[in-house]
């Protein structure tokens, strides 16, 4: 099927230059482009998230979480009844 379409200059240089770098021609390189792009699209990668776990080292011993966790929930309240007296 023929078709006109408007490829931005340096992806047609990038492909150009991968067809003569491989010995195919312009327009086997630009639809194996397009088939593996199409197909990307319609079959998205899926990699599990992974997270690795670090160390924040020793809690101290002088330290009150109970208060340090009170006084976030205080800041946090403040910070929500000021962004609703600003709706008023």
């Amino acid at each position: 099927m023929r078709t006109t379409l408007t490829i931005d200059d340096e992806i047609a240089v990038a492909l150009k230059d991968l067809a003569h770098r491989s010995g195919r021609s312009f327009r086997q390189v630009v639809n194996d482009a397009l088939r593996k792009g199409a197909h990307a699209l319609e079959n998205p990668e899926t990699r599990p998230y992974r997270l690795s776990p670090t160390s924040l080292g020793l809690l101290r011993s002088n330290i009150n979480l109970d208060k340090a966790l009170n006084l976030a929930d205080e800041r946090e309240d403040a910070a929500i009844a000021m962004k609703l007296e600003l709706r008023k």
